[in-house]
């Protein structure tokens, strides 16, 4: 998945807490919120308003893309609340979210990478 499908899957799926979300479809979302974060916390000026405004447009999505993401790796998404501990949780949250998702279904839904075939009739003349 690249950069704008992973943009557009993200906002479609707004408020979608089910299913799972592949390490490209979440890492490519974050590229984007994490950046207009510190951007809007960091200046104090016009600019960071506009980037105030993409990060909170982009909250409820982030949030369910790590929880997309956890499901990925077959956890649930409560461990998203685990990076309110300060310093620690952050860091063990990352270990959560790196990983690669697991082979096939689990618990959560089918793997997100799995490339659908649709069969085609031909028709013989």
């Amino acid at each position: 998945m690249n950069f704008s499908e992973s943009v557009s899957t993200c906002i479609k799926k707004y408020f979608i807490f089910e299913g799972r979300a592949s390490r490209s479809e979440y890492w490519w979302f974050q590229l984007i919120v994490t950046p207009s974060y510190f951007i809007s916390t960091i200046f104090e000026n016009n600019i960071s308003y506009f980037f105030l405004g993409i990060t909170l447009f982009t909250l409820i999505p982030a949030i369910s893309a790590g929880v997309r993401r956890l499901h990925d790796t077959n956890r649930s998404g409560f461990f998203l609340l685990i990076g309110f501990i300060p310093i620690i949780g952050g860091i063990a949250l990352l270990f959560f979210l790196i990983p690669e998702g697991t082979k096939g279904k689990n618990r959560f839904g089918t793997n997100p990478l799995k490339k659908i075939v649709k069969k085609r009739n031909k028709k013989k003349i």
